[in-house]
């Protein structure tokens, strides 16, 4: 799933190439992608691009005719950047193509979707805030006023484990399994100690982890182009996604924690006072 620093690479990458331009074609393939329909979709075709924004993990491509193409990638979205478009129209089918938009240039991009799953979602709305995730969003980890007592008082009561907590879009916007994970080994701490029972100090280091894994993430995808940032994502991965090999850090196995969906990866040593999570779905995790 793309998060924070793929979002903000992607925005970045598209400001380069889309502002300025006039998009002239929007072409949904699957109609599961639409979940607006007033405005239409085709309403966004004919607008001249003045920004691309950043919302959590939603991507904001805002027009000069007062209309915003927002898009949420999901688990198994993508946007696939063409400098040059293929002739002719797109045909609904069993691929992974949802919809394309076309630039007065011949470029443009396609939104993609693997799996069954369809949850890749596109809206056209005239403000940002009349897509619910979007008007549900928590503060973003990488603002500038997201310090230590900000975060304090966003975890003060969270009786959650701080795996989920961090998660939870509504709490802290952009954080998803993968840096989850990697914020936790940052600040060496187990994915299921409860976040109302931080330290100060613990708190500290939490917030240090979460805007340093977040900061460098981003560095390094910046200038990246769109198709290379899934490679740079996992290339820059110390634990999720790496069970089994050595932590970089202590050399202890990265173990994990499977659940009915998804997963988790932790370093014992780190994080856990070397004792190894029990990987059961309701498990009682260590804190």
């Amino acid at each position: 799933m793309p998060e924070l620093p793929e979002v903000e690479a992607l925005r970045e990458f598209l400001t380069e190439n889309l502002v300025g331009r006039q998009v002239v074609r929007v072409l949904p393939v699957a109609v599961s992608v639409l979940k607006t329909y007033d405005p239409p979709v085709g309403a966004f075709e004919g607008s001249e691009v003045v920004a691309v924004h950043r919302h959590g993990k939603f991507l904001d491509i805002e027009g000069d005719r007062g209309l915003r193409f927002v898009t949420h990638l999901a688990r198994a979205g993508w946007l696939q950047w063409k400098d040059r478009l293929p002739d002719g129209l797109p045909r609904p089918g069993k691929g992974p193509l949802a919809l394309r938009a076309a630039l007065e240039t011949g470029a443009g991009f396609d939104l993609t979707e693997a799996g069954t799953q369809k949850k890749l979602a596109v809206y056209v709305v005239r403000d940002p805030q009349d897509v619910p995730g979007i008007a549900r969003l928590g503060p973003d980890p990488l603002a500038a006023g997201f310090d230590e007592a900000r975060l304090t008082a966003l975890l003060a009561g969270e009786r959650r484990q701080l795996k989920g907590a961090l998660r939870d879009q509504s709490l802290i916007a952009g954080v998803g399994n993968a840096y989850s994970d990697e914020i936790l080994h940052a600040a060496r701490m187990s994915p299921f100690k409860l976040a109302a029972s931080l330290t100060p100090e613990e708190t500290h280091r939490l917030h240090e982890a979460l805007r340093t894994t977040l900061t460098e993430a981003v560095e390094r995808s910046r200038g990246l182009a769109a198709g290379r940032l899934k490679a740079e994502k996992k290339s820059g991965l110390r634990v999720h996604g790496r069970t089994g090999e050595p932590c970089p850090v202590c050399g202890d196995t990265v173990r994990e924690v499977s659940f009915s969906d998804s997963s988790l990866q932790y370093c014992p040593t780190c994080q856990t006072g070397g004792k190894p999570l029990a990987d059961r779905r309701m498990s009682r995790l260590l804190r």
